[in-house]
């Protein structure tokens, strides 16, 4: 039998408490700080753990969270072999949900690794992307974040407005056209049909607004100048070949699933984005399916939702197949919504996993069409010839 140190981590912002066995023997707890002295005196001691059984390797596993994968980097530079467990694919019982603490956490990743390392079981772990797909991600995730609360800003607007009981004269019609604006900005100053108190709030309201539309402004730039480099530039052109597809669809779609390579098949990502249906069948109850699992990046599934609209729009071939989903009963349409956007999902995986492909083995890109539709230019568009190009070596 091979020689193990396995450990099971319960991190949290501050401390992190450890379970740590050799082979199937019994766990100690030992905790630790997560500064960078803290991960010191951890990996120092587990080191020697592993030479006082004589030579062991050391297997760590820890749960995904917002803590990121700072963790996983230390210990991997530290040649700890090191698991990130999907937390949503841990067994958990009722019981175990109401009585629970970060000693009985710790020990339940234990058990995973254990059962892993020494008995093969499968391990639910996570896909952990290198650094540059990390940082890459922010600029992206910042910019859907924005526009997020540019939204939510606006849902306020118009929540003081119907609790003022003030309503846009005749003449202002549309969603925030500029006329509409303008009646905001005059409702904000006196004289004005609002209090003092109203229009103090829906002053600075209008003044949070402009700064987030100038953000908003701002990142979609960086999105833009992100996608021209020489790590996306190739892939952005392909999938923008689809309908509906602009740039910080495909940006999204990049920088959340990264690898293609980790999918073999359309099921496997149409699973990932959480557009598959779950499933409850039991002995003679076969084929039992219900809504869609909502597993994986859901800012992914949220563009491609964005897109499937907009492919409603500009492709007839498309409508049409959908329209043949609410044929029977309108309810369906929103069957056929989903799987529009699986399509959607599986045919952006495919050209993508194709650039992949040839990137690996130094094939020059193909041309990129010409012309494209103009109601699909994001606000900043760029030409296509100003993307084209071969990467440079």
């Amino acid at each position: 039998m091979r020689n193990y140190i396995l450990v099971g981590c319960d991190l949290h912002d501050k401390r992190m408490l450890l379970k740590v066995a050799h082979n199937d023997g019994t766990p100690q707890t030992r905790s630790f700080g997560t500064d960078r002295e803290g991960r010191e005196k951890m990996v120092e001691h587990l080191k020697g753990r592993a030479r006082e059984a004589g030579g062991a390797e050391v297997v760590f596993g820890y749960e995904a969270s917002g803590a990121g994968f700072g963790l996983y980097d230390d210990l991997k530079e530290a040649g700890i072999r090191c698991h990130v467990l999907a937390p949503t694919n841990l067994p958990r019982s009722p019981k175990s949900e109401r009585d629970k603490n970060d000693e009985k956490d710790a020990q339940r990743v234990l058990d995973e690794i254990r059962a892993h390392v020494l008995a093969g079981k499968t391990l639910s772990s996570v896909w952990v992307p290198d650094p540059q797909t990390r940082d890459d991600r922010e600029i992206v995730r910042g910019r859907l974040d924005a526009a997020d609360k540019v939204s939510a800003v606006r849902i306020q607007i118009q929540a003081l407005l119907k609790r003022q009981d003030v309503r846009r004269p005749p003449g202002v019609t549309g969603a925030w056209t500029q006329r509409f604006r303008a009646w905001l900005a005059g409702l904000s100053k006196a004289p004005s049909p609002l209090g003092a108190g109203a229009r103090t709030a829906l002053a600075s309201l209008l003044r949070q607004r402009e700064f987030l539309d100038q953000e908003v402004d701002r990142l979609e730039q960086e999105v833009v100048r992100l996608a021209e480099t020489e790590r996306y530039r190739e892939a952005v052109l392909e999938l923008r070949t689809l309908k509906g597809v602009g740039i910080l669809t495909a940006m999204v779609f990049l920088t959340e699933v990264g690898d293609m390579g980790r999918f073999c098949n359309r099921r496997q990502i149409g699973a990932y984005l959480g557009l598959a249906p779950t499933a409850y069948e039991s002995g003679e109850a076969q084929d039992r399916k219900g809504h869609i699992t909502h597993f994986g990046p859901w800012r992914v599934r949220r563009v491609l939702c964005q897109a499937f609209w907009c492919r409603m729009r500009t492709d007839a071939k498309e409508k049409a197949w959908f329209e043949h989903w609410g044929k029977d009963h309108p309810k369906r349409k929103k069957v056929g919504v989903v799987a529009g956007m699986r399509r959607l999902g599986v045919r952006m995986w495919h050209r993508a996993w194709e650039v992949q492909q040839r990137r690996r083995v130094g094939s020059p890109p193909p041309v990129p069409p010409e012309g494209g539709s103009a109601s699909l230019r994001p606000r900043h568009w760029i030409p296509e010839d100003a993307l084209a190009g071969a990467p440079a070596d």
